[in-house]
């Protein structure tokens, strides 16, 4: 279990991170979103003991990342946004060369060798050079190196940056694996891949934890509202402001314009349905309604309206 308490980091008089607390128990995988610049990258790095925090503490089985920070980093994997990876070795050199770093060798190392290269599909490719690997191996290769030790704990950084549409499917079914007998802190800003990945959704904010939960459970919090989009001949604006003293369950969210039609987006609440009762208004204006679309707000709706203002200079 991770406990993070009240952690900063300032950069001079930037504050990137400010006093956020979360927990995070063991077999749970948990996506860390936030825009550009709003403090996850640092996060992870104060985390996992690369970065010093200003305050606050990161403790890991009782063991607190300013005193400890050696045997934490025994118990955690790291995979950074920037996988440091060198060409110029074959997989198996690099591999090695990690285990040795962990102390392990020997019958030890063939042990670990050989569960990495499955868990990470690397069969075939282990006596390969590093830089004749294309994006999707290279980055299965620096997973493996985080995994090489057999850690408890795993954070990945952008783990699925840049790779195609078939390289995230493998990625994420591995990370899917690993989440059974790990806890996994992934952080991205793709959202999709994410809400098919995690458990768990924490999304940072100009360095502050804005939400915290399953993505259902951020949709329904977010004033679970569904949309409804019309699309309407013959209509008035001033009739259509006077919906909502007809209906009042619902919001009139925006009213265009478009060619010979007018298009107006409703909102209301999940608990009711208007639909039939903003029907029975166009036919007794007789209007022409060319289409009446409902939409329930998603991850992106939330995660927009959370992190849709401003960006700090440091990730």
């Amino acid at each position: 279990m991770i406990q993070i308490e009240n952690l900063s980091k300032n950069y001079g008089d930037v504050k990137a991170v400010k006093s956020i607390s979360f927990t995070l128990e063991d077999k749970e995988i948990v996506g860390f979103l936030g825009a550009n610049g709003a403090g996850k990258s640092t996060t992870l790095k104060m985390i996992t003991g690369f970065l010093t925090p200003t305050s606050g503490n990161v403790i890991i089985d009782g063991l607190n990342i300013i005193d400890d920070s050696q045997e934490i980093q025994k118990q955690i994997g790291y995979l950074p946004e920037l996988n440091p990876l060198y060409s110029e070795m074959k997989v198996y050199e690099y591999l090695k060369f990690h285990a040795e770093i962990r102390g392990i060798k020997g019958h030890e190392f063939k042990i670990a060798l050989e569960k990495v290269v499955v868990d990470c599909s690397l069969q075939g490719i282990v006596h390969r050079t590093i830089g004749e690997c294309s994006k999707g191996y290279k980055q299965r290769i620096g997973l493996a190196a985080s995994m090489i030790h057999n850690p408890k704990i795993l954070i990945l950084d952008e783990p699925v940056s840049g790779l195609d549409p078939n390289q995230i499917v493998e990625i994420r079914r591995l990370i899917k694996k690993l989440g059974k007998e790990k806890l996994v802190l992934m952080s991205s800003h793709i959202l999709q891949e994410i809400q098919a990945t995690v458990d768990r959704i924490i999304i940072i904010n100009q360095g502050e934890i804005v939400a915290d939960g399953s993505s259902e459970e951020l949709i329904t919090d977010s004033k679970g509202l569904t949309q409804l989009h019309l699309e309407i001949l013959n209509a008035n604006e001033n009739d259509i402001q006077n919906m909502k003293a007809i209906i009042p369950s619902i919001t009139i969210s925006s009213i265009d314009k478009q060619d010979n039609s007018i298009i107006v987006s409703l909102e209301y609440s999940n608990s009711v349905d208007p639909r039939k009762d903003v029907f029975n208004y166009c036919v007794e204006k007789e209007w022409v309604l060319l289409e009446m679309r409902a939409s329930k707000r998603n991850l992106e709706d939330i995660f927009r309206s959370l992190t849709g203002k401003g960006d700090s200079a440091h990730a």
